[in-house]
């Protein structure tokens, strides 16, 4: 008898404290400071969308090429290791220090390498935030150990235990007579959505691209570029798990796409440090829409390869007035039914796809999780607030998690998310909240047991940790009364 007063005594501590919790966020829900104090410090768990060069903050890149005494093109602020010899506009930053200008460039570098003082004026949105990564890839490419320590220290300081990133493409050599002869007929089949058809020529372009042994570039990229990075720079450790995504590039020509597809999936069945593929570059970009369908196509003909590798896909970033109403409403549909995707980013169009009811209880009841980006939505689409989905997600139990995207770029962080979805839906509780967190260990791609275990037992004592400071606060102890 008395184990099971214990039990039910431990129990209703347990309930009560949960409570005093939800009230307490209740209590300072209008008030930006006191969550951002808040979600601070509350466990975040995982981090599941997340582009590695997008996530690294300007001013890390800036020092790199400084320190680095590279070129600068004084108009467009290109960089380049080497002068190019015929023009005249580039200086050293070594020369631009000398002649005290080093600050003023380093500050127009971090207003182009960021959306930093964006002024919604000068260009769209959405290209001010593309444009960054072409800009410092050069530093992004050439400087990947610091910046993944620094994810990895900001992350650990912000109390989030895991990372999925999307490091980089398999790299390979090109393939020009394949292209030549097989993206034609992409174009043909891709104009009569020809499924049967679209699924033999990939077959075909398959057994071709396994001929010229692509397969190396793809444990080259596992071996030499992976596991060395991850293990030269002990990434693991008791506080924080890092594992990878790799991907394609929707906007190239339909073979090449296919190509990096190929060894993506190739490179995520052989090592457990990559857990996922992806698919990224603007949805909206002109060969992007125009081979959409083709490219679920080729994620559905990799999937029956490399039946145990997971992908989620960029699906639904868009929105109305950037691309044609009739083309909001399928992007998802085919992600879901025709890819066959485990989890979708950023999902943006919901409310504007055909059965869209149907598409997410479909959602729900595969557990295909939606990766909310509610920033990164904000500035790049113009979507927020009751204009945004995440609602909905709710309304039909689609399992939410809840990423940062390119924190760099956005200058933001994964702690603000939260507090944009505290401040702007009172219909997420605690409860809801603390569910989010916990989904995004339980729905990572993590492929070691053990790994996903430890993550959710180390989440179970930080929450233990933070209620119990909350509830010592001045007001917390006075939540109840």
């Amino acid at each position: 008898m008395r184990k099971y007063l214990t039990v039910f005594f431990a129990l209703f501590l347990f309930h009560a404290h949960a409570q005093s919790i939800s009230n307490y966020l209740e209590k300072i829900r209008n008030n930006p400071a006191k969550l951002t104090a808040f979600f601070s410090q509350m466990p975040k768990g995982g981090d599941l969308h997340h582009h590695y060069s997008g996530s690294v903050y300007a001013e890390s890149f800036i020092n790199y090429v400084v320190k680095k005494d590279y070129f600068i093109q004084r108009e467009t602020l290109q960089i380049s290791e080497q002068k190019p010899s015929n023009d005249k506009d580039w200086s050293r930053f070594s020369e631009l220090a000398k002649n005290r200008q080093l600050d003023e460039y380093k500050f127009r570098m971090l207003k182009k390498w960021s959306v930093k003082d964006y002024n919604n004026v000068s260009i769209p949105s959405d290209k001010q935030f593309f444009e960054t990564f072409p800009a410092f890839d050069i530093a992004s490419e050439k400087d990947i150990d610091s910046g993944l320590l620094e994810i990895k220290n900001r992350a650990v300081k912000e109390h989030v235990s895991y990372i999925e990133t999307m490091l980089g493409s398999v790299k390979c050599d090109r393939i020009d007579e394949l292209s030549s002869q097989f993206d034609p007929k992409f174009h043909n089949v891709l104009q009569q959505k020809d499924e049967q058809h679209t699924q033999a020529l990939l077959d075909t372009l398959y057994s071709k691209l396994l001929e010229k042994n692509i397969v190396s570039c793809a444990d080259n990229f596992s071996v030499n570029t992976i596991n060395k990075l991850h293990n030269s720079l002990h990434i693991d450790d008791a506080s924080f798990i890092m594992r990878y995504q790799t991907y394609t590039v929707r906007i190239l020509e339909a073979s090449e796409v296919f190509k990096r597809l190929l060894l993506a999936f190739e490179a995520a069945s052989k090592n457990p440090l990559i857990v996922g593929v992806n698919i990224l570059s603007p949805e909206n970009n002109e060969v992007a829409m125009r081979d959409y369908w083709l490219h679920m196509q080729m994620f559905k003909y990799c999937h029956k390869k490399y039946p145990l590798v997971k992908y989620t896909l960029h699906a639904g970033e868009l929105t109305l007035g950037l691309v044609k109403p009739e083309e909001l409403t399928w992007h998802i549909n085919s992600a879901v039914y025709d890819a066959g995707a485990s989890r979708i980013g950023h999902g943006v169009d919901m409310p504007y796809e055909a059965n869209s009811y149907a598409l997410m209880n479909y959602m729900k009841e595969k557990g295909i999780a939606v990766e909310i980006n509610l920033f990164s939505n904000e500035f790049i689409l113009k979507v927020k607030g009751d204009r945004h989905p995440v609602t909905l997600y709710k309304e039909f139990n689609v399992p939410i998690v809840i990423s940062s995207d390119d924190a760099g770029v956005l200058r933001t962080n994964l702690t603000d998310q939260y507090v944009l979805l505290a401040s702007r839906y009172p219909e997420f509780t605690y409860d809801d909240i603390k569910k989010i967190v916990y989904n995004s260990i339980n729905y990572s791609f993590i492929k070691e047991p053990s790994v996903k275990k430890q993550l959710l037992t180390k989440l179970d004592k930080d929450f233990i940790t933070f209620e119990k400071l909350v509830l010592n606060t001045p007001n917390g102890r006075n939540i109840n009364h």
